[in-house]
């Protein structure tokens, strides 16, 4: 029961902490450590019998694995981001898409983009890196609030697009090795879902928007923003929109043979491309550079954080026994598996987490039972891009705080909305979906 109390309240206070504001790199520890003692893990693994858990290492293991394993891409999609913003690139981009679709989209526009990436298998933590100059101009031009930008990004990023039939990502792709089914499982459904989050979830970002407009919001430059006087000099927009194909195009044919891997190549080759084409136009090329590299420290940092207080999470007896209840959740079998995934996934703050550590228990109980595998692959991948958003997220500080400078306080309802929101009800309308037989 202690242990128990340690588990829920270590993650409220995390929520609470990063709510306020408490830099993570501090929070995070702080409250792992609190679930660890609470739970009767040994502090120091000198305080453990050989090879047992222990908080340190436990919250050490996830933090450096995170940093080994995305480092280079955290760090190239900072860049390839400064680049396009020094050079002048994003803000002729998000100009040419203005006098296309109108000054009322430039939210939709900055959605179109992150979609078109994700969906091309660009990690969602380089899509905020790589569009956000863009969005940043967008926003400035429309005259929008600027908080509503990381709920723009992750809008576009991880709900209609991350966990769709056909997606490349991660998320999408988890299922597969325990339920044999293929990266289009349920495809049918899953088309009704994303066309729902797609139009309710823009239906209502743009309620939001417009609400904070009426009520006299509107966008406020920075000293940090990128220049305070409007560029004169820029690049051709079309030529501009090169580098972003280079990226997508390199991270779609490389993907199968090299996985995350490819999105080194494809984002060193943006950086390449931006820097060919649009050479001429760059005013400091070499401070792009380390901004860049000096944004991603911090970003990987604040992420890897979380990451570690998930190791700790996961080491806990508390969280076995969780992890028992989620899967043994009476009634529809896709009910308890969305449920399972979606409150795991909340635990550690992790999508892919959530589903790595419930399918291996689910999968073969629920095939054992004769449930559709597809109608569970699809439901589970929709359901585990829900509470892995809540506010102590490493994509969800990353986006609000690193790439966007913006606080929890303004920027987290629309996120919370758009990411948490927005996911539980397309997982609801697959559930209904697929008990009615759509696609079975």
């Amino acid at each position: 029961m202690l242990g128990m109390i340690g588990l829920i309240g270590g993650l409220a206070l995390l929520i609470y902490l990063t709510m306020r504001g408490m830099n993570l790199l501090i929070a995070a520890p702080l409250t792992a450590l609190c679930v660890a003692i609470l739970n009767g893990l040994p502090i120091f693994p000198q305080l453990a019998a050989e090879g047992a858990e222990n908080f340190l290492t436990n919250y050490m293991s996830g933090f450096t694995s995170f940093i080994a394993s995305w480092w280079l891409m955290f760090m190239t999609g900072a860049i390839f981001g400064k680049v396009m913003e020094d050079s002048g690139a994003a803000d002729s981009v998000s100009k040419w898409i203005v006098s296309k679709i109108g000054m009322k989209r430039a939210a939709l526009a900055v959605v179109i983009a992150c979609a078109v990436l994700t969906y091309g298998g660009v990690s969602l933590f380089v899509v905020a890196f790589s569009v956000y100059p863009m969005a940043l101009s967008l926003f400035k031009q429309a005259n929008l609030p600027r908080r509503f930008i990381p709920a723009t990004l992750a809008f576009g990023s991880t709900t209609f697009t991350m966990t769709s039939a056909g997606s490349p990502e991660i998320q999408n792709w988890i299922p597969i090795e325990f339920l044999g089914t293929s990266p289009l499982a349920g495809w049918e459904v899953s088309i009704f879902v994303a066309v729902f989050m797609m139009i309710f979830g823009y239906w209502w970002l743009k309620k939001m928007i417009n609400k904070a407009i009426s009520k006299g919001e509107h966008f406020v430059e920075r000293a940090t923003d990128p220049s305070a006087e409007a560029r004169k000099d820029l690049p051709d927009p079309l030529l501009s929109m090169i580098p972003l194909l280079v990226v997508l195009l390199i991270s779609f044919f490389f993907h199968d043979s090299l996985g995350t891997s490819a999105l080194i190549i494809a984002l060193t080759g943006g950086i390449l491309a931006t820097y060919i084409i649009n050479r001429k136009y760059f005013r400091n090329i070499g401070e792009a550079f380390s901004e860049g590299a000096m944004g991603a420290v911090i970003a990987i940092a604040n992420t890897a954080a979380v990451v570690g207080f998930g190791g700790v999470v996961k080491a806990t007896p508390a969280f076995e026994s969780a992890v028992g209840v989620m899967t043994d959740i009476p009634g529809s079998p896709l009910i308890g598996g969305a449920l399972a995934v979606a409150i795991i996934a909340g635990l550690t703050g992790s999508s892919s987490g959530g589903q790595a550590i419930a399918l291996p228990l689910l999968a073969p109980h629920y095939l054992d039972l004769g449930v559709n595998a597809e109608a569970l692959h699809r439901t589970v991948a929709i359901s585990s891009g829900s509470l892995d958003s809540l506010p102590q997220g490493g994509y969800v500080v990353t986006t609000i705080r690193s790439i966007a400078g913006e606080t929890h306080k303004d920027a987290y309802p629309a996120f919370g909305a758009m990411t948490v929101v927005v996911p539980l009800l397309g997982s609801v309308v697959a559930v209904i979906l697929f008990s009615f037989g759509l696609g079975l």
